[in-house]
């Protein structure tokens, strides 16, 4: 039988005042807007766009918005229609689980396009900001699947495998951190060296590209580790959902980088 690594006693509620409980997942969320949103602030003083900090307290309202909702009809559209279709009201129950980043990140998108429209400004410039700052969200919230022992990964037997309390008796890839490392640590620090240490700012859509393309072949990867969701499973040879919905994000993000590329002036 395989043995592995203790589940750490970490409380998925991190304080309770009364009736009122706050979740690490909820923490999470909101660490992960917040220091976003700073960053957003420091990244727009560089330029080359230029922004009332003011407008850009809005901004996270938008954000915020698009991330929720997006986040979950990505969720009820992508990995459980039918659940969803059979019992509606479900879909309003956010506190029982269940978001998609990759519908979160649409919602972004939309809510990026429409505060940008509102405040004259340059959407791609606004969206490359945006890209820097979006892997701390990912940090904080795989963190948060950590905790809640939930998206864990395939049984494994390596030595840091961890028997999960919701995995069963064998030991597991703690696949939430190894997403945590790459699709918020290391992406954060490609696309942060890639905004000071080049020009890359000033060719909008350059990060953009750059966030998609490395967080499509990131979670690509990690996949190969997460195990599947249970009402799922793989779609057609060991390939999930995860990944096919990767595949685009890769796409896009070659051809804003292909863009950029050969937009004219280029002075990186």
């Amino acid at each position: 039988m395989l043995t592995g690594l203790s589940f750490p006693d970490i409380d998925p509620i991190a304080f309770q005042i009364g009736p009122m409980i706050v979740r690490w997942y909820a923490l999470a969320y909101i660490a992960g807007l917040l220091l976003g949103w700073r960053f957003c602030i420091i990244l727009a003083k560089r330029g080359p766009i230029d922004v009332n900090p003011k407008k850009l307290e809005d901004l996270l309202v938008y954000i915020t918005a698009g991330i929720i909702l997006g986040g979950r009809l990505g969720y009820v559209f992508f990995y459980s229609p039918s659940f969803f279709l059979q019992n509606p009201m479900e879909i309003f129950m956010i506190w029982r689980g269940g978001m998609s980043f990759h519908g979160g990140f649409l919602g972004v998108i939309v809510a990026a396009f429409v505060f940008a429209s509102r405040n004259n400004i340059h959407t791609l410039y606004l969206a490359d900001i945006l890209a820097c700052v979006a892997p701390i969200g990912l940090f904080f919230g795989r963190i948060a699947n950590f905790i809640n022992s939930e998206l864990y990964g395939r049984v494994t037997d390596a030595p840091w495998g961890i028997i999960f309390p919701n995995g069963g008796s064998l030991p597991r890839h703690p696949s939430q951190l190894y997403e945590a490392f790459l699709e918020g640590l290391v992406l954060f620090i490609i696309l942060m060296a890639t905004n000071y240490m080049t020009r890359a700012r000033f060719f909008p859509g350059t990060l953009l590209g750059l966030f998609l393309l490395g967080y499509g072949i990131f979670r690509s990867f990690v996949e190969l580790f997460r195990e599947p969701d249970s009402h799922i499973g793989f779609i057609f040879n060991n390939i999930t959902m995860g990944q096919i919905l990767s595949v685009p994000m890769i796409f896009i993000g070659i051809l804003f980088l292909y863009m950029a590329f050969n937009c004219k002036n280029r002075e990186f």
